[in-house]
């Protein structure tokens, strides 16, 4: 478990899908998470000192099917794979995050419709107005503009981003424009109205 907390640690706000051979396996709070939202088993397994901890996992043949699940749920996904070859180390194989996963963050063909933009969208205040920015990976377009807070509301009512991050600090100050502003494509499974935006703690 110490290799798995170490790369929980660097995306605490992720689930994280665990290679352990041919599986992709998830622990505690994820655990519970994927269980609900994928419908997959849930067990607990003994953990050294600990009583025991939460587990849930699938095939690794299978991501592309559960992934666009997880990720419509209004999930952040990190991958974690092996990086080298179990069979050439008589040490614990060496993993790495290889890819990170959003709503507003990706380029999957599973998860993008081809006739509606997936936008990723950051939102800044200043007084009494708003700066707003739109970025969809996947075409490359971008869009920017700044005014008043109502104006910033009805630009994110009617494109409604996949996903809205924030300055950190920003976010308990603006929670009402937040509440009426967010258009954010909800999950459609699992966790169906969660709202997809989060705050991040500096730049976009």
């Amino acid at each position: 478990m110490k290799q798995y907390l170490e790369m929980k640690r660097k995306h605490p706000d992720a689930i994280l899908l665990f290679r352990v051979g041919d599986f992709y396996e998830t622990f505690s709070t994820d655990a519970i998470d994927a269980s609900r939202i994928l419908g997959i088993t849930l067990t607990r397994r003994a953990n050294g000192a600990a009583s025991s901890v939460e587990l849930a996992g699938f095939p690794h043949h299978a991501l592309d099917t559960y992934l666009p699940r997880l990720v419509r749920a209004g999930k952040r996904v990190a991958i974690c794979e092996q990086l080298e070859d179990p069979k050439l180390t008589k040490k614990l194989v060496k993993r790495g995050i290889t890819e990170l996963i959003t709503p507003g963050l990706n380029l999957s063909d599973s998860l993008l419709q081809a006739r509606r933009n997936n936008f990723l969208a950051g939102v800044c205040f200043s007084g009494k107005e708003a700066g707003v920015a739109f970025l969809d990976i996947s075409t490359g377009e971008f869009l920017c503009a700044q005014g008043s807070q109502q104006y910033v509301e009805k630009l994110l009512g009617g494109i409604a981003p996949a996903e809205l991050v924030m300055m950190r600090g920003e976010k308990s100050r603006s929670m009402r424009f937040l509440h009426n502003s967010c258009s954010c494509r909800r999950g459609t499974e699992g966790e169906t109205g969660s709202c997809t935006c989060r705050d991040k703690a500096s730049g976009i």
